[in-house]
């Protein structure tokens, strides 16, 4: 997340949220690159609430979360913990992944690289994960593409109620390219029936598929394929969501 402070309240009607992100076709993302999953070591970085982390580890990996905001982790500890499953948390930037060759897979789902907000940054976390991969490990991740940052998020706003949350997000550029200011203001209805409102602030940047490729590249990763969308079909130029299949 962007800071520590992201996703304080949004943390609690975050999986309410996430309800249309098809996490299953991630698992079987992973599934196929690394020839199976169980007995894998698994770093899922950015995980959020864990809704990921436990699905690989349902499937029989040893999953190692890591996020950003402790409200996040405190949720994903607890529904680990609720399944009885064993998946280590950790709270650190994911540029600041670091340690010895022990994962065999890493995975950055769900646009969570967007919220770091420079190359250098990027290029940090890539070499981080290089670090910690063992010889042949992938690495998998989905990214905005700039049509997304630079057209659909600009054709705000948006608004979202399903009867128990409301919100409306209002998008702008950011300062740097391809960038965009999110402000959120969330409406969560109480068992009084009254809504407590709580506000948001999100920043997220992409680059250029030929962008990311660089940046692979200088960290030691080979690509393996690139595609859009959940389809096994390359980027387009109206594409919303790139994906990385990378190996050490």
């Amino acid at each position: 997340m962007s800071n520590k402070e992201a996703y304080t309240d949004f943390a609690l009607v975050y999986d309410e949220l996430m309800t249309d992100i098809p996490y299953e076709a991630y698992v079987d993302l992973i599934s196929i690159a690394a020839d199976g999953i169980k007995g894998k070591k698994i770093i899922d970085v950015g995980c959020g609430t864990g809704l990921l982390s436990v699905k690989l580890a349902k499937s029989g990996a040893f999953v190692t979360g890591i996020d950003l905001s402790k409200n996040m982790l405190s949720i994903a500890e607890k529904r680990s913990n609720d399944l009885s499953l064993n998946i280590e948390f950790q709270e650190k930037p994911m540029q600041e992944i670091e340690g010895s060759e022990q994962f065999d897979v890493a995975v950055i789902a769900i646009d969570s690289l967007n919220y770091l907000p420079d190359r250098e940054s990027v290029l940090a976390t890539f070499n981080g994960i290089h670090s910690v991969l063992k010889k042949g490990g992938v690495l998998i991740f989905d990214v905005h593409s700039i049509f997304k940052t630079d057209v659909i998020f600009m054709d705000g706003p948006f608004t979202f109620d399903n009867d128990r949350i409301a919100y409306i997000w209002h998008t702008e550029e950011g300062d740097e390219e391809h960038s965009v200011l999110s402000e959120l203001s969330f409406f969560v209805k109480e068992e009084s029936g009254l809504y407590r409102r709580f506000d948001e602030r999100h920043q997220q940047r992409t680059f250029h598929v030929f962008e990311y490729v660089d940046l692979l590249r200088e960290a030691g990763f080979t690509i393996e394929r690139i595609f859009a969308d959940w389809e096994d079909e390359p980027p387009h130029e109206e594409s919303e969501r790139i994906f990385y299949q990378v190996r050490k």
